[in-house]
């Protein structure tokens, strides 16, 4: 017998559904007409046990018990999906082959692969494990990845990199999370104080821009323009351009901060003659953004509907698993196979129909355009999110689904649009000896930007004009004007800025190995749990909502204030990565990631239990105690 374990039911159903018919509707399975067997886990079916679970002491917390460190990791199945994989154990132990179908990632790697070393397999069964990547749940789509079925041996090493970094972020949360609970009692504070490799440098993000904007102090600069014009009277304005005497002046932003020196300036070039020293006159060029990964769909969401990230993975997923109108949304990457080119008629008129896309802009698509999102090469577990070609039959989208389901289309269809172009004219002119620069802007073709009107356009996007200006011409500066500005503080994150942080998070690293790392990397999380560590650390009360705005509590304030620096930055996330990648590619060990792991642990517990903050004392813990016992088991999340 042949069995399929997808990762979840609705992709188990999608697997059903391209084979054989009749069918037979099982207790958790389904039977196809060829004696095919299709299962599912649930998500994870089991989960890492709890420290208690290896020896009943640790149910008391105690300084002197860390670090906890099992000889002999254990899982243990989940108490509400139990019945399932109780479903799956019998069948495994029937089945000759096996066929893996969890998502196309290291975390659906593991999922399944934890449920087949949990029930035992026999060795021929393991030489027959096979692999089935599914990114679209309509049946064509599934039909054509039942053709290209892999081996599961060649993903081993993949479900080793992510057993290591399940395994490390239980030992990272699980022994920091109590050390620093521990110490906050010392203190007073009753609460618990999660620590987690990836959700504490998240919330060392946000206090550290906090205090930035409490600490911001606004101070004035200015900026001078010279009105000038032609022989015929045709009028330009330039910006000053201070020159490098002008540097004891400014600020590291090369704002001029003394009014006098502006006051000077204008003085100077009010009434005097001009000459244009330099005009470079380019085309410019800009092609249409590549489409969606998850994390590029949840800010513009954010921007544009104001949704928060946990909503736009919501909303992905029902149009992924009950509609069946988008791909594989938990990916992280922007390009599309090739093959997938030779799709695109069917997808653009299910777009028109699912009213993804006006009519009018869809019909203007042109299908010989080939952009360069359609690159093999970039393409690994996963590609874009983009439509499929399922054409719904009725409205049956919500308010959210159809927002969401329109972004997606329209930045498909833009594929298939002529790039944004237009000429850019600079006039360096030279005022009684100081520098301005006069800019102009001349749109030659829309092009992708019809598609998404004024919000899409960078600023200043709209044609802007010079007079015809040639080299050694001579004008009038016939008035100057001085304009005083005033320097403005960071602002307060939001989902969107927090994400686009997340992903582009070595901007916000000064070590240039680890910041080439972050870059190669998904940034800080992964495109599947941006939106849950969000969630988690407004849950444990370390994060407020104003309006769209997201503030640091005082606790969480308080206790990155408390940890080391180092757990508050995103390096230790660059480091994980880069070995954690090795792994999957069979260039470092299980081991030689985790020996010094652990002993880093044992070194930062040592340094919190000699930490005191009186900091926490008086401090009240979240309003959550219907969570506080649940969270002390989830203490293992990153």
């Amino acid at each position: 017998m042949k069995l399929y374990i997808a990762e979840k039911p609705s992709l188990g159903r999608a697997i059903a559904e391209a084979l054989p018919k009749p069918h037979k509707k099982q207790d958790g399975f389904i039977e196809a007409g060829d004696g095919s067997i299709v299962s599912w886990c649930v998500g994870h079916l089991l989960e890492q046990a709890e420290p208690e679970d290896y020896d009943p002491k640790y149910k008391k917390w105690l300084y002197d018990d860390l670090p906890i460190v099992p000889e002999n990791w254990q899982f243990k199945a989940k108490a509400k999906t139990k019945k399932q994989l109780g479903v799956l154990t019998k069948l495994i132990k029937r089945a000759k082959i096996i066929v893996h179908a969890g998502d196309p990632d290291r975390e659906g790697q593991l999922l399944v692969d934890e449920v087949l070393q949990h029930v035992g397999l026999s060795s021929s069964q393991k030489q027959n494990v096979q692999r089935l990547l599914v990114s679209d749940l309509n049946v064509d789509a599934v039909k054509r990845a039942l053709t290209v079925i892999k081996s599961n041996q060649s993903f081993v090493p993949l479900s080793v990199s992510a057993l290591a970094r399940a395994r490390a972020d239980w030992l990272y949360g699980m022994n920091l999370t109590r050390a620093y609970t521990l110490t906050g009692q010392k203190a007073g504070y009753q609460g618990v104080l999660s620590v987690g490799r990836v959700q504490t440098p998240v919330l060392g993000l946000v206090v550290k821009r906090d205090n930035e904007i409490k600490a911001f102090v606004s101070k004035p600069f200015y900026e001078v323009f010279a009105h000038l014009h032609t022989e015929e009277l045709q009028p330009l304005v330039a910006k000053w351009q201070p020159s490098e005497a002008c540097l004891p002046y400014m600020d590291e932003e090369k704002r001029v901060l003394v009014k006098a020196l502006a006051q000077n300036v204008a003085t100077r070039v009010k009434g005097q003659p001009a000459e244009v020293v330099k005009l470079t006159k380019k085309p410019k060029k800009q092609s249409a953004p590549l489409p969606y990964n998850l994390s590029a769909l949840q800010i513009d969401a954010n921007k544009r509907y104001g949704m928060s990230a946990k909503q736009v993975l919501d909303v992905c997923q029902a149009l992924y698993e009950k509609h069946k109108l988008i791909t594989y949304p938990r990916s992280d990457n922007r390009y599309l196979p090739e093959a997938h080119f030779h799709e695109s008629r069917q997808v653009l008129s299910a777009i028109t129909n699912n009213n993804g896309c006006d009519k009018g802009k869809v019909e203007n698509a042109d299908l010989s355009i080939k952009s360069k999102c359609w690159n093999d090469k970039k393409v690994a577990a996963h590609h874009a999110i983009i439509p499929t070609s399922k054409k719904l039959k009725s409205a049956q989208l919500g308010q959210y689904e159809q927002q969401i389901y329109k972004l997606i289309s329209i930045m498909y269809v833009a594929q298939f649009y002529p790039a944004y172009t237009y000429n850019e004219t600079v006039a360096e002119i030279s005022i009684a000896g100081g520098m301005f620069i006069a800019k102009a802007k001349q749109i030659t073709n829309e092009g992708f930007k019809v598609l998404f009107g004024k919000e899409r356009h960078n600023e200043g996007a709209d044609s802007t004009f010079l007079p015809p200006l040639v080299e050694g011409q001579q004008l009038l500066c016939h008035d100057a004007q001085i304009q005083e500005k005033h320097t403005q503080p960071p602002q307060y994150y939001t989902d969107a800025s927090l994400l686009a942080a997340m992903t582009g998070i070595s901007r916000y690293v000064k070590d240039p190995e680890i910041k080439k790392i972050l870059k190669e990397t998904d940034g800080l999380g992964t495109e599947a749990t941006r939106a849950g560590i969000i969630e988690l650390l407004f849950k444990r009360g370390f994060l407020l909502r104003e309006g769209k705005l997201i503030k640091s509590s005082d606790v969480g304030k308080t206790m990155i204030n408390m940890l080391p620096e180092a757990l508050t930055l995103p390096d230790r996330t660059a480091l994980w990565e880069s070995h954690l990648a090795k792994i999957a590619n069979k260039e470092c060990s299980y081991q030689n990631f985790m020996e010094p792991l652990i002993t880093q642990i044992g070194e930062v517990i040592s340094t919190a239990h000699l930490t005191e903050n009186i900091n926490f004392k008086g401090l009240a813990k979240p309003n959550n105690k219907r969570r506080f016992k649940k969270r002390r088991k989830n203490t293992a999340k990153t």
